[in-house]
Formats: C-alpha cells, structure tokens, sequence
C-alpha cells in the first residue's frame, strides 16, 4: 500500500495561471488539496475555471513596510542622525552658501520694495539701501529694518533742528565800521 501520493507536476497550469491573472508565477497560489483537479486543466479556459472556483489564487503583494522610515525622518525632522558622523558632503554642497545667499537677498529686495511702494523710503534712499544689502550690509530683515528706522530718525531729529534754528531770531550785529 503507497501512503503518500506521487507529486504531479504542476509547472504547466502554473505557468499558465499567470498568464491569465497577469502575474509572475511567484505569485500563484495552487490548492494542494485540490491538485488532481488542476493537474487535469490543461487550457486557459480551464484555468479561468479554476480561479473562478478558487482553487487557484493569486497572492497578494508582498508588503514592504515604510513604518520604520517615517519614524526615521520624524526623528530627523528633530534633528537626530544628523551629526558631524552621518555627514558625507561639504557644508557648501548641504547647503550652498549661494542658496543662502540668494535667499537673503530677495527677503531684503522685497522689503525695499515694499517700503518705496508704501512711501517709507523714497527713490534715493531705496538706491542707496539696495546697494548696501547687495554690498553685504544687511545681515538680514531685523538688522535692515533697524538701520531703515535708525535713518529715519536721524532725518527727522535733522529737520526738527533745522527748524528750530530758523525760528530762533537772528540777533543784530553791530555794523561793521
């Protein structure tokens, strides 16, 4: 008496099976109970049959999880993993001084900008500001914003004593003999 039953081979209606659910052959799934019945399809139709019945399944995707990196790049969104060990580029090619740079500058040059445009500065001054900031004046928005306010106090203490010197009246002088 033969106790376990001869293995049939099965490669053609796995092959098959793919072909028809549109998969590799990794992903086929045959019923080890039900193999005499798939060993006896030996066409599509007969394998459509046998998926419809479900004696043939394809298997789901393999799951690669992302769960681990996104508590990664939380983690480095806090700055950890992110020491002088874990560096492989320049500071320059992590962050171009260039980048920084440019980045400056328009945050300035829209100030200006907005600044002339709401009569704070006039042209002259806008010039002169404009100059400077591309010079490297202005270190950044706080410290342009003091040195635009710093000038303008200075205009009006310099117009407050121009007028109280015109108001003072002139003394007389002897006339020259």
């Amino acid at each position: 008496l033969q106790i376990f039953a001869e293995m049939v081979s099965l490669r053609l209606q796995k092959r098959l099976a793919a072909s028809v659910l549109g998969c590799g052959k990794r992903k086929i799934w045959l019923d080890p109970n039900e193999t005499n019945e798939i060993s006896n399809a030996n066409s599509r139709q007969n394998i459509r049959k046998l998926v419809a019945d479900g004696f043939i399944i394809r298997k789901p995707a393999i799951v690669h999880s992302r769960a681990r990196v996104r508590v990664r790049d939380a983690a480095k969104r806090k700055g950890r993993h992110m020491g002088i060990g874990k560096r492989r580029g320049t500071a320059n090619a992590r962050m171009p001084t260039k980048v920084l740079w440019m980045r400056r500058q328009r945050v300035l040059r829209r100030l200006l900008r907005k600044y002339r445009d709401e009569k704070k500065i006039d042209r002259h001054q806008y010039h002169d500001l404009y100059m400077k900031s591309k010079g490297n004046v202005f270190k950044n928005k706080r410290v342009l914003m003091e040195y635009i306010h710093k000038i303008k106090g200075d205009e009006a203490r310099a117009k407050a004593a121009e007028l109280s010197q015109k108001q003072k009246k002139p003394r007389a002088t002897a006339p020259a003999s």
